[in-house]
């Protein structure tokens, strides 16, 4: 119950942050957010461009996990799941206050399961958010993102968004571990201190629901890495 109301007050205070407190809404955001989801990147910062559709990777990377909650919830992720890819935190963080913990998988995997459960999925996350980080790192003109940031309420929340997204990852990863039979404390801590690319790694090694033969095969394969 204390995690329960802990996630609420830190949902609760964060969209009162981003409403009110959080800079200003600039008359050009939705030119720029439609510029950025048709792909006109030409005068837009690489680093804002990266930001923008790691967005887009995240939810992703919960989909993998939460989608697995099956039938043990009163409420389906599916929803909530599918709202992250507007809002991010904003539609996760109800969900992790409703659900219960799940560490069983009961049922069969759709198409769409088996591919969010599939290695090649994970594969495929890992390089999208590597190739996105290297490209805002490199290619990102930082003061111009840190002007952006100081103005511009888009820009300001949807970093933080990011940080949130990142930091939760665990809330959905300790289930996950646990329908794979992987009850090693220290991946689960390990995935943990290195949020994003921890998550990303996890996705890419663990064993397929599959299966439970699989699951010592796996726990082996990624204490390994």
């Amino acid at each position: 119950m204390p995690r329960k109301v802990t996630l609420a007050l830190i949902w609760i205070g964060f969209s009162f942050y981003a409403f009110v407190f959080a800079p200003p809404q600039q008359p050009d955001t939705f030119a720029l957010i439609a510029d950025l989801a048709t792909g006109n990147w030409g005068e837009i910062n690489p680093l804002i461009i990266a930001l923008f559709n790691i967005m887009g990777v995240l939810p992703a990377v919960y989909a993998c996990m939460l989608l697995f909650d099956g039938r043990g919830q009163k409420f389906p992720a599916a929803p909530f799941v599918a709202l992250s890819f507007g809002v991010g935190i904003f539609a996760l963080l109800p969900y992790f206050v409703l659900r219960q913990p799940n560490p069983k998988w009961n049922g069969e995997r759709s198409w769409l399961l088996k591919i969010l459960d599939s290695r090649a999925c994970g594969i495929i996350l890992t390089l999208s958010a590597i190739f996105l980080l290297v490209l805002g790192f490199t290619q990102g003109d930082w003061s111009d993102f840190v002007r952006q940031w100081q103005t511009s309420r888009f820009i300001h929340v949807m970093s933080l968004d990011f940080c949130l997204l990142c930091v939760f990852f665990p809330l959905a990863v300790k289930d996950d571990l646990a329908r794979r039979r992987i009850e090693s404390n220290k991946i689960f801590w390990a995935i943990s201190l290195t949020p994003l690319l921890g998550t990303l790694a996890y996705l890419c090694l663990r064993p397929s629901l599959s299966g439970n033969d699989n699951s010592a095969i796996g726990s082996q394969a990624i204490e390994q890495s």
